[in-house]
């Protein structure tokens, strides 16, 4: 707290009934202030500090000389997931049949044990999953599956436009069994 010194320094008198004048210091103690200023500082840097951003941790492929060979899979061991509307996720392993025999519905309870077991039966550095969002798919829905693939811990993904083709089979599904 800021106190004034208001002692007068002087004790002598110059005459009768003459009044003296007390004269008042200017010091002002300081020390509160700077204890508020240490305060200030330490929680600004302590809040700085805290303040880190936080982001999603992603592995990238390496990067090659000839763009054919940049993202070669084996089809034995790819599993294609496409994310659509109301929580519905279309997937199938290898390639696509032409008459969709293996095109294959879940939902995101039910992807865990697909990934698991697709993981299982294939060979870890053959193993990759292709996610493909629908349209009408929502940006939840991306970030869950993008947790799936940490939580099974799949080193190997990709991000991928989903095709003409699958899009008219999840139509085809969707108009076959409206929701």
């Amino acid at each position: 707290m800021a106190e004034m010194d208001t002692s007068g320094g002087d004790k002598h008198k110059k005459g009768p009934g003459v009044k003296k004048s007390k004269k008042q210091s200017t010091r002002v103690d300081l020390t509160p202030m700077v204890d508020l200023g240490f305060l200030l500082i330490t929680f600004f840097i302590f809040t700085t500090s805290m303040s880190q951003p936080t982001a999603m941790r992603l592995f990238l492929p390496k990067d090659t000389d000839k763009p054919e060979e940049q993202n070669k899979a084996k089809e034995s061991g790819a599993l294609t997931i496409m994310l659509a509307k109301n929580d519905v996720i279309y997937y199938y392993e290898g390639m696509l049949a032409p008459d969709g025999a293996n095109f294959k519905s879940t939902n995101f309870k039910g992807i865990r044990d697909v990934i698991l077991t697709k993981k299982k039966s294939t060979d870890p550095k053959d193993f990759v999953v292709v996610i493909k969002p629908n349209k009408e798919s929502t940006y939840k829905n991306t970030v869950d599956m993008l947790d799936e693939m940490t939580i099974n811990d799949v080193k190997r993904y990709a991000l991928v436009d989903i095709a003409e083709a699958e899009q008219m089979m999840i139509a085809a599904t969707e108009g076959a069994n409206p929701q």
